[in-house]
């Protein structure tokens, strides 16, 4: 099968709506809790470094489980796959909600991930199915709401609800909408992607889960390792390094065997096509410098500023609606111009605005953090969803699910890395930073330490946008390599 698939058009919007409900509910978990943390550990009675593992388990499942997704996605109809994967996510929500050990809780995360990270692969595999290339940029612009709004909105939901109900109701509100998706898909979901029905291989999933899982968590290990003491922190650093070298080395038997085998689980073979490796590259950088602002700006506001997290969730919430906006409009722009220069655009509009933030002070303008990052995701519309579809449209169809699956898996890891490198790059320069004696004067010893701490902290979040201002400034230059005039329509694999 290396042909769109024709559904009518009812059936197809069905099925693509209910697709991007699932996915949507998918990725808006990966930031769900990040404001019922604290509430999460006075009811258990956990410390920081243990719920921190909700998050940690949820992103390191969903990694895993995104790599195998190609292989599920050839193995099972369309249909099997979404219905069994939104029920699996569905079963850890509800066991979520009426979780009253830790234990139980952690473990019903882990369920979620593992539904959660089939779905996004698996949804933009049917788009690229059913719809034709020139219509494929409005179809991965409503992709788009799903990758970027749904995190963002994550922390602003979770803030609000959290007003008017304990955390179970976060999983309470999701887990009817899951419902509804399984019982529509069950009357409108056709299965549209191609079954090659490959054999298992348990040495690829176990080299793939391991490799992919343990550059994950190393790198979330490192960047995490701000969070104890001095001593703590650096042992954390030193098994997080240890923890990536060891899974860059699995990761590398990993693509040797999928490079051997006539039927890889997952073909590494799509880096054969330069516009695909391009635009992954440009996406990876695009993801850092995004994880610059998701990160670094709660924390600025939290914890040197006082904000609580409801503000600071507050202060991110026009960009995530600016992004959910302007997401369908890029792609209706994208059929229409290409990727080079909304790319371009964009990545340039990234670049000055996270410019902007280099700059920060113990009394910058809430306004000013609102409208910069708002234009900022406005810059990161234009870029994300075209530039993805631009690369994925150049490989044959037959080799979508693996495009899909490594687009995906290449965006965790990127985040990981992103994250890791940005949070390394604040603490150190923290760490190292030599007040001004000049600004002591006239300060009591309590007021001396206060104003240390908070221009320490200020400094290491300039820094840290400064680096992520270097790596748009690279992405930058990389759109103007995006070949827009080439659409690919009949490509065939290479035997």
């Amino acid at each position: 099968m290396n042909q769109v698939i024709q559904l009518d058009r009812v059936t197809r919007n069905t099925m693509v709506s209910v697709m991007l409900i699932g996915a949507f509910v998918g990725l808006l978990n990966e930031t769900l809790l990040a404001t019922a943390l604290p509430s999460i550990m006075m009811d258990f009675g956990i410390v920081e470094t243990q719920v921190q593992w909700l998050t940690t388990a949820f992103l390191l499942t969903n990694g895993v489980m995104i790599p195998i997704s190609a292989f599920l996605i050839e193995k099972f109809t369309t249909r099997q796959l979404f219905i069994t994967a939104l029920s699996i996510f569905g079963l850890g929500t509800l066991v979520a909600a009426i979780s009253h050990s830790f234990t139980l809780l952690l473990v019903a995360r882990v369920i979620q991930a593992a539904g959660s990270g089939i779905m996004l692969p698996l949804m933009m595999t049917v788009l690229l199915r059913v719809f034709p290339v020139e219509r494929r940029g409005a179809a991965m612009g409503m992709a788009g709401i799903v990758i970027s709004f749904a995190p963002a909105i994550g922390p602003t939901l979770s803030g609000w609800l959290l007003e008017h109900f304990s955390w179970r109701g976060l999983f309470y509100v999701v887990f009817p909408i899951v419902v509804i998706a399984i019982i529509v898909s069950f009357i409108y979901m056709k299965n549209v992607t191609e079954r090659t029905n490959p054999k298992i291989d348990i040495v690829s999933i176990l080299l793939s889960s391991f490799g992919f899982g343990g550059l994950l968590y190393g790198f979330s290990s490192i960047g995490g390792g701000h969070g104890g003491e001095s001593e703590s922190g650096a042992s954390i650093d030193l098994l997080g390094l240890g923890i990536v070298i060891a899974g860059a080395v699995i990761l590398t038997i990993f693509i040797i065997r999928q490079l051997r085998l006539k039927k890889p689980m997952l073909e590494f073979r799509v880096f054969t096509y330069p516009i695909f490796s391009l635009a992954l590259i440009i996406t990876m950088i695009v993801l850092m410098a995004l994880i610059g602002a998701e990160t670094m700006l709660p924390l600025y506001m939290q914890n040197t500023r006082g904000f609580t997290a409801l503000e600071s969730g507050l202060m991110l919430f026009p960009g995530a609606i600016v992004m959910g906006i302007m997401s369908p409009i890029t792609g209706m722009l994208f059929d229409r111009l290409g990727a080079k220069w909304l790319a371009a655009t964009g990545m340039g509009i990234v670049t000055i605005t996270t410019f902007l933030f280099t700059s920060l002070t113990i009394d910058t303008d809430y306004t000013f953090l609102v409208v910069i990052y708002a234009i900022r995701m406005f810059g990161l519309s234009l870029v994300m969803m075209p530039v993805m579809t631009a690369g994925l449209n150049q490989l044959p169809l037959e080799w979508h699910p693996h495009g899909t699956a490594m687009a995906n898996t290449m965006q965790q890891v990127s985040a990981s890395i992103g994250t890791a490198i940005l949070i390394t790059v604040m603490t150190t320069m923290a760490a190292n930073y030599q007040p001004d004696s000049a600004s002591l004067q006239g300060l009591s010893e309590a007021e001396a330490t206060q104003h240390i701490a908070a221009n320490a902290a200020i400094s290491g979040y300039n820094t840290a946008f400064w680096i992520a201002t270097i790596l748009s400034v690279f992405g930058f230059i990389l759109t103007f390599f995006l070949d827009t005039k080439k659409k690919e329509k009949g490509n065939t694999a290479p035997q």
